[in-house]
């Protein structure tokens, strides 16, 4: 789940685990310790790939998957694979399947038939991983959006999710990442389950829905949090998402409409890959008319 949470560079393997398995037990999506055991089982099959004659990537057109494509991308730009074969199935799209969200959706035979149409990584794809994974995981966020502006087409679906993740800059307008303003803009029309809530404010937006309802509830949780909640709510606990209602606050509503800004009213304490927001003044903004990053308001 690399769009959320510190992905910083220049970090060990054993270093890397450590501070994404921090950063998920303390969201309580599992214990650090489960995490760690995870990260480790992750990593020790990636690493087994010389045990094999051929490797092949599965993946699909959003955010999360794409994210992970160009670590794995970086991690085998950095190997020697000699004679192995380093494969990839990348899909947006399956004939019948409509909506297409991803590759859970289709059966066996379906996923059988796309392994014909894989294709052996290229010298420019893995160029481009590992040019965008060093620029996800930087300080500064001008490089992901340089790679951003630039030729990406060797990886088809990957401007598309790079896009999506700079949506995530607050907003020069408000100070709101674009889910929360999905979220919000969901809120102005009524109070809403949590689980309507998450279905409401994803799959209508979302060119590409790439976020969990567990991650989406975390995000609802920074809305309610702060000395000027933008919402509230009677729930429930439970999981994946509490049962209840969630609800709009007056400092909600003139955030979204553009009369106060988050970030100025709660500040922000916030990772974006490489890069970390803090404070009430943002470092950088998202300038969604532009398509470009602004320092600063």
């Amino acid at each position: 789940m690399l769009h959320e949470g510190p992905v910083p560079a220049g970090l060990s393997p054993e270093q890397f685990r450590d501070v994404r398995a921090r950063f998920v037990a303390a969201i309580g999506w599992e214990t650090y310790e489960e995490a760690m055991e995870r990260y480790r089982d992750w990593d020790e099959s990636l690493e087994s790939f010389s045990k094999y004659d051929e490797v092949i990537m599965w993946f699909e057109h959003d955010l999360f998957d794409q994210l992970i494509l160009i670590h794995h991308l970086d991690f085998f730009a950095r190997q020697n694979l000699g004679q192995i074969r380093l494969s990839l199935i990348c899909i947006g799209e399956y004939p019948e399947v409509e909506p297409f969200y991803g590759l859970g959706q289709l059966n066996p035979d379906q996923l059988a038939s796309l392994l014909v149409t894989r294709q052996q990584v290229t010298s420019q794809q893995l160029e481009l991983g590992r040019g965008a994974w060093r620029a996800f995981t930087s300080s500064d966020p001008t490089e992901f959006e340089r790679i951003f502006h630039s030729d990406t087409s060797a990886l088809p679906f990957l401007s598309g999710a790079l896009q999506r993740f700079l949506e995530e800059y607050p907003s020069t307008q408000n100070g709101l990442p674009r889910t929360e303003r999905q979220i919000l803009s969901v809120l102005a029309s009524g109070p809403k389950s949590p689980g309507d809530l998450f279905l409401a404010a994803t799959y209508p937006f979302e060119e590409r829905v790439f976020m969990g309802d567990s991650t989406f509830w975390a995000r609802v949780k920074g809305l309610k949090s702060g000395p000027h909640p933008l919402v509230e709510w009677d729930v429930i606990e439970s999981r994946p998402v509490p049962k209840g209602e969630v609800r709009i606050t007056d400092a909600g509503r003139a955030v979204l409409e553009g009369l106060a800004d988050w970030i100025e009213l709660d500040g922000v304490d916030r990772w974006l890959g490489g890069v970390r927001l803090q404070g009430r003044e943002a470092a950088w903004r998202w300038d969604q008319q532009a398509a470009r990053l602004r320092p600063g308001k």
